[in-house]
């Protein structure tokens, strides 16, 4: 007894997928900027600094689909709070959360399906309602795929009315913006989305069966064993086990 190895590909990649964009789409690291300030004429109490002299602050910036943070480098003031502004009612971030949002839920749709095509307590799987669920795995990893391509094709002008290369924010200059972790794991997993629903569409292919030896022309199901002549030798079962 045995799984097709399609069908073990295909439930194996897309729950990993989903994860993985699952992932992605909840942390805030899809865009990163480091901004840094320069205070002068602080007056030193307790940290050495003279009156007049300079010290630079040094401020972590993030974004995400949904939140937002800002972190003081080496150490642990950090804040996060919900997308807002210009960021927010940015078509194209609205465009991103929708696509991921509806990837999620068809690649949650796709592997139920697969899950019950697949069916460890029968025989012979529901080729069929397994390959639907591979239709739609792939298609979330079509979905994600497309969000985040928006995304990082307009990384550096997300929430900005007059978008330029160096991204100047009054509150925390010169912050130039570069791709975050978030989206690296949206792409892995958005592309084992799609490997593992092609794996699960190839159980549209029927099963070959062997032929009657008395009646070439009528396939002889190995589950029902129509034609007497074939032996137990001669015939694939096509099974699953657990």
């Amino acid at each position: 007894m045995h799984t097709p190895a399609s069908m073990v590909m295909g439930i194996v990649f897309a729950p990993l997928g989903l994860v993985l964009v699952f992932t992605a789409a909840i942390t805030p690291q899809w865009r990163e900027g480091q901004a840094r300030l320069d205070m002068t004429g602080v007056k030193g109490q307790g940290v050495g600094v003279r009156s007049g002299a300079v010290e630079a602050l040094l401020l972590l910036r993030s974004d995400g689909l949904w939140e937002s943070c800002l972190q003081v480098e080496h150490s642990e003031l950090k804040q996060c709070w919900p997308v807002t502004g210009p960021y927010q009612r940015d078509p194209r971030v609205r465009l991103a959360q929708g696509l991921i949002v509806s990837s999620l839920f068809l690649c949650g749709t796709g592997i139920v399906l697969a899950c019950i095509g697949v069916r460890c307590w029968t025989d012979i799987p529901m080729r069929g309602v397994a390959a639907t669920g591979g239709l739609l795995v792939v298609t979330a990893g079509l979905l994600s795929l497309t969000a985040l391509g928006v995304y990082t094709h307009n990384l550096a002008r997300l929430g900005m009315a007059f978008p330029s290369q160096g991204i100047n924010y009054p509150r925390f200059p010169h912050l130039i913006l570069r791709p975050a972790g978030s989206l690296y794991f949206g792409w892995l997993g958005s592309c084992l989305q799609v490997v593992g629903g092609i794996a699960l569409m190839f159980s549209f292919k029927r099963a070959r069966y062997p032929t009657c030896p008395a009646c070439p022309e009528l396939t002889a199901c190995p589950a029902c064993r129509s034609c007497p002549e074939i032996t137990k030798h001669d015939t694939e079962v096509y099974e699953v086990s657990c």
